[in-house]
């Protein structure tokens, strides 16, 4: 028989599937030795009292062998003579569609400026060797897109757009921890999610389909009102490529030259609202104690503590973003004369600080100036200031997050988990006032509800700008097209219609689904 059951438990008796046993059995009177199996269904930590507990969903088999599937599997067939798509970009909205393509029948041709996941993060290290940014492969660019390498968070508020629950279904079924389908913040982790998705591109080239590495669009191949096609360069021999078919286009959030190539070519695009502040920076220790309200901090059983703040301020959304407990501070820069800090963390989110975006909702008509790339001016104009102010190299500006709050220098800063080096920096004088005003309100308001948490221990990490697209590539919302031309797909965080990873492979599944539909409607004409 089997049962399901809605427990809320300690963190020792929530520490493994027979401490689970143990509970259920006493709990419930049933007579243990009946107990085969245990299935964790959801799993959620309540720290809003001092007494910490895990609140537990569990599928109990009594008498009776766990049959049921972990994951639900997908089934991936030979495309190899399937009709040809172009995916644009394989981050995660590149992935998807590339995967939901396979699912329909379609032959999936993906173009990765980029190299693949494994070369890429030999890339990353020489940012803190040689201070200097491969603009082809970073941070943002490459295979598994932004998200690879920074963090791998799968938390997404997205609920309504598509199944959620599919998408942490394929990551199971290329290698992810079947935790994250239990887990109300589920996180695979920057040193597990490479592997994750070289299996993924595993199973499109092994159907049939095609993957591009080092394969740069150039331009939209156009034919009256609709696209038929890419114009690209291969970038190790410069050799001129083009493809053919249908084109979802699914960059990411920081391909600049594309948002550029399709402002002059009066492709319909609108500047978008974004958030931009800083990386805050903790002891992973002091966060521990504050969010579990214990000296002693998280304990043998409860893992590195999270948070999430959120206030208004003069109008504006001031917020936490992308949290990283037990994690880092990277350079996530895509150019030169740049600097751009992310976060992420292990798996075991195992490091001795804990980090997140502190940002501020900034809208359009918060900044001057015309044009439909203002927003992404506006980001590069931060961007380079920050690297002018951290001695035109990787070192970031920083600041001791209460000095900052209180417009004092910081003369000195803490260790930091950030490789390249932190420079100190007033803060507090050249961010805008915008942004640096409404970040010191909302850190006294957060410090006010969380006794600790406004301290000199904690650093401030400039600048945090890449948090979503500064554009939005307009489409239709019934078919998911471009507004005006035909055959073109606007895909994930990089069109602006996505915000993490799981909602930019819903999105992806989307479009997929749509230009399957497109190519049968150019069929039955």
């Amino acid at each position: 028989m089997i049962h399901e059951f809605q427990i809320r438990v300690l963190p020792s008796q929530a520490a493994s599937e027979q401490t689970i046993k143990d509970y259920i059995a006493h709990d419930r009177g049933i007579d243990i030795r009946t107990i085969y199996g245990v299935r964790v269904l959801r799993r959620s930590i309540d720290a809003r009292q001092r007494t910490v507990f895990v609140n537990l969903t569990v599928r109990v088999y009594v008498n009776e062998m766990p049959q049921d599937d972990a994951y639900r599997h997908t089934d991936y067939h030979d495309v190899s003579d399937g009709r040809q798509v172009i995916v644009v970009g394989e981050g995660p909205g590149g992935l998807f569609a590339s995967l939901r393509l396979i699912e329909l029948g379609l032959h999936p041709v993906v173009l990765e400026r980029g190299k693949n996941v494994r070369e890429r993060k030999m890339d990353l290290s020489l940012i803190t060797k040689t201070q200097k940014v491969d603009e082809e492969s970073n941070y943002c660019f490459g295979e598994g897109g932004a998200g690879a390498y920074s963090d791998g968070k799968l938390y997404t508020r997205s609920k309504k757009r598509g199944n959620t629950e599919k998408i942490l279904n394929v990551f199971c079924q290329h290698g992810a921890s079947t935790s994250i389908l239990a887990d109300a913040h589920p996180h695979i982790g920057t040193d597990k999610l490479p592997r994750v998705i070289e299996n993924m591109r595993n199973t499109i080239l092994e159907c049939g389909g095609e993957v591009h590495f080092r394969t740069k669009m150039t331009g939209l191949i156009v034919s009256g009102d609709t696209v038929t096609g890419v114009e690209a360069v291969d970038l190790e021999t410069g050799r001129e490529l083009t493809f053919h078919g249908p084109v979802i286009l699914a960059t990411g959030h920081s391909a600049r030259d594309v948002y550029r190539y399709l402002d002059k070519s009066g492709i319909e695009i609108e500047p978008k609202g974004i958030a931009v502040g800083v990386r805050l920076e903790h002891p992973a220790a002091l966060i521990d104690r504050i969010q579990y309200h214990n000296k002693n901090g998280r304990g043998k059983f409860l893992p590195a503590a999270e948070y999430s703040f959120v206030t208004q301020v003069d109008g504006r959304g001031v917020y936490s973003f992308c949290m990283c407990p037990g994690g880092f501070v990277i350079p996530a820069a895509t150019g030169p004369q740049q600097i751009v800090v992310n976060g992420m963390s292990p798996s075991n989110r195992g490091t001795q600080w804990s980090n997140s975006g502190m940002v501020v909702e900034t809208r359009p008509e918060d900044i001057e100036g015309e044009g439909r790339l203002k927003m992404m001016h506006f980001q590069e104009g931060l961007e380079r200031m920050c690297w002018q102010q951290g001695n035109m190299r990787q070192t970031a500006p920083s600041q001791r997050m209460a000095d900052f709050v209180n417009n004092r220098l910081s003369y000195d800063l803490p260790k930091s988990s950030y490789a390249p080096g932190l420079i100190s920096s007033p803060l507090h004088f050249w961010l805008p006032p915008h942004v640096g005003k409404r970040l010191q309100d909302g850190f006294r308001k957060f410090g006010q509800t969380s006794h600790g948490f406004l301290t000199n221990e904690a650093v401030l990490i400039a600048v945090e700008t890449r948090t979503s697209s500064p554009v939005r590539i307009l489409r239709a919302a019934d078919t998911l097209q471009h507004v005006r031309l035909k055959g073109l797909f606007p895909c994930g965080e990089g069109a602006g219609y996505a915000g993490g990873i799981v909602s930019a492979g819903v999105d992806g599944e989307r479009c997929a689904d749509m230009c399957a539909e497109y190519l049968d409607s150019i069929v039955a004409e």
